[in-house]
């Protein structure tokens, strides 16, 4: 078995072959291409939670809106803040167990965002509201 001697730099028949370039080729696609989905995804991840947090932020707003010291009336009221349309609700809490001296009355506070792509928050809570007599 006799081996041919490697050819030296400069020599004519110095370099790649045409099959070790296609590989190389080939691996550098790979790589390229999960590093162009990789950059999607998280692209699409920030975008997302850019829209979240505007549509929380809207609803934090319309819920910071409502004065502490005037009683909530049954209502509903609607809106755009931030390019988003919110809806607010407020309702007589369902009546459980009443305390009959308590100075307070519990209101049903409901605010639904509602971004331009579609996505949606709703956020209930509730509210204890001066009795009025």
């Amino acid at each position: 078995m006799c081996r041919q001697p490697r050819p030296e730099i400069g020599d004519k028949d110095a370099g790649f072959t045409i099959l070790e370039v296609l590989i190389a080729i080939a691996v550098v696609a790979t790589v390229l291409t999960a590093i162009g989905a990789l950059t999607g995804a998280t692209t699409r991840g920030v975008r997302s939670i850019e829209q979240h947090l505007v549509i929380v932020e809207t609803a934090r707003s319309v819920l910071a809106s409502l004065q502490s010291s005037t009683p909530l009336s049954s209502t509903e009221t609607a809106g755009e803040l931030y390019g988003n349309r919110w809806r607010l609700d407020i309702s007589s809490f369902p009546v459980g167990p009443v305390i009959p001296d308590s100075p307070w009355v519990p209101a049903t506070v409901t605010v639904r965002v509602q971004s331009p792509s579609g996505a949606a928050l709703n956020v209930e809570t509730v509210r204890l509201q001066p009795k009025t007599k």
